[in-house]
């Protein structure tokens, strides 16, 4: 396929990808690593492009995010720090441990959160607005998985802190934000190990990504909490039956 045709494809996806994300708060490294892997690219060099463009689209959500006021700060900060440990060791590793590894510790927990999200929809809580215990454990675990996995970032933080009671439009916002820093440094750490990727195919999804931001950040401010958790758990069930029928073929 010509390098315009799979620029234009990857912008159309980096556009899809980054709305769905920007609205649910997760979804844009799984749906973009998985189409590069389609591509034939090795997992390495997939995860490697994703977070390159990641740190520009990422970075317009989370601006978006920050300036219609979804950001937490100290939830942004608890993330990102761990966060960026966690990418380093995990990007590093990607080189020398197979990412099939991976997929047997995130598709059980993704199934599992999926369930407890779905139920939680039928049920009312008080929403909270403080910072749960373990959410500096959760950044590192989840900057790990994500950078050796391709993506899981938003699908381990934006659970969870949902999961725990926090408002999905501050949980959302405050990981993408967080997500752009983590991005950056998983993408120093791919860039110094294993070079730079297809310039077309980054540059694709981060023009879709960009033009996508500001309206995924419009649309999370008009859901309403439960209809959000909803959505978010049924994407994550769908992530980890995918998962399942991967590792079973």
């Amino acid at each position: 396929m010509a390098p315009l045709s799979e620029f234009l494809i990857f912008t159309g996806i980096g556009a899809l990808a980054q709305l769905v994300d920007g609205a649910l708060g997760m979804a844009y490294g799984v749906t973009s690593a998985g189409m590069l892997l389609g591509f034939g690219l090795p997992p390495a060099m997939a995860s490697a492009s994703v977070h390159y463009a990641e740190t520009f689209t990422c970075g317009a959500s989370g601006l978006s995010h920050w300036w219609a006021g979804n950001v937490q700060r100290r939830l942004f900060l608890l993330l990102a720090i761990p966060g960026v440990i966690g990418a380093v060791i995990g990007a590093t590793a990607l080189a020398h441990m197979p990412p099939i590894w991976i997929r047997y510790f995130l598709t059980p927990y993704l199934l599992a959160m999926g369930l407890f999200l779905l139920f939680r929809t039928s049920k009312r809580k008080d929403r909270r607005q403080d910072v749960p215990r373990g959410t500096a454990v959760l950044g590192f675990v989840a900057g790990i998985l994500d950078a050796a996995g391709g993506g899981g970032w938003s699908a381990l933080t934006v659970t969870t802190m949902v999961a725990h009671g926090q408002e999905p439009r501050l949980v959302i916002g405050s990981v993408h934000l967080a997500k752009c820093v983590v991005s950056l440094a998983a993408s120093i750490t791919f860039l110094l190990t294993i070079g730079e990727s297809k310039l077309h195919v980054v540059l694709g999804l981060i023009l879709g990504g960009v033009i996508a931001a500001p309206f995924g950040a419009w649309l999370v401010r008009r859901l309403p909490a439960r209809v959000s958790t909803l959505m978010a758990g049924l994407t994550v069930l769908a992530l980890g039956i995918y998962n399942c029928y991967r590792l079973l073929r």
